[in-house]
């Protein structure tokens, strides 16, 4: 996901928030946002944020929504809904699961922005990149995501996110049976057979 201009994305637009709309048009807005939010970890490829610049509210929870984060150095991130009177709370819901809980509730609470560097540290985006470099380094990243089997990354993908959401005896018993289940794919056996043989697998997807 990448975007042109200065801003990665800038999250709602207010004025369809203001007080001429009705409670119900306000639901249906956050209902969709949470949707749209909640199928990027569904969807059954990777899927990579490539942020040049500032992304804000809903912007900013939809690069803690992806499964990685390519940034460069001029980004930056943050929930300033509170500054408005508009609480950022649903990107309270990625940001905390995304980031350290005292940084994001600072980042909730202030409004202040995280630069680039800070939102690596914190575990924000995955990688860190000169302007100039953001499209080669964010392509090298899909281009070896695109040599493995679909299958077996949508296998790892949503068993990721489950596991994540369970204790760790859950998690260990259910990855087990998945691990198992891996092995009886045709691509899980072919991945074996080629690192034995000493060739490049040729996957059946």
């Amino acid at each position: 996901l990448a975007a042109e201009g200065p801003v990665f994305c800038s999250g709602h637009d207010l004025k369809e928030l203001s007080s001429e709309d009705d409670v119900k048009h306000h639901t249906q807005i956050f209902e969709i946002c949470a949707e749209v939010m909640t199928l990027i970890q569904k969807l059954p490829v990777p899927v990579i944020a490539k942020v040049n610049g500032l992304a804000t509210a809903a912007g900013c929870q939809l690069v803690a929504s992806c499964d990685i984060a390519v940034a460069s150095e001029k980004s930056q991130f943050a929930t300033p809904g509170v500054n408005i009177g508009l609480f950022c709370s649903t990107p309270g819901v990625a940001l905390g699961r995304s980031l350290p809980r005292k940084v994001a509730l600072e980042m909730l609470f202030t409004g202040e922005p995280l630069s680039a560097q800070e939102a690596l540290m914190h575990g924000l985006v995955s990688k860190v990149v000169p302007e100039d470099k953001l499209e080669e380094e964010t392509m090298k990243i899909c281009q070896k995501i695109c040599k493995s089997s679909k299958s077996i990354l949508a296998l790892g993908k949503a068993t990721f996110y489950r596991q994540m959401a369970q204790d760790l005896d859950t998690a260990y018993k259910m990855t087990t049976q998945v691990m198992v289940d891996n092995l009886s794919l045709r691509d899980g056996q072919e991945g074996i057979e080629a690192f034995i043989q000493k060739r490049k697998p040729v996957w059946s997807h």
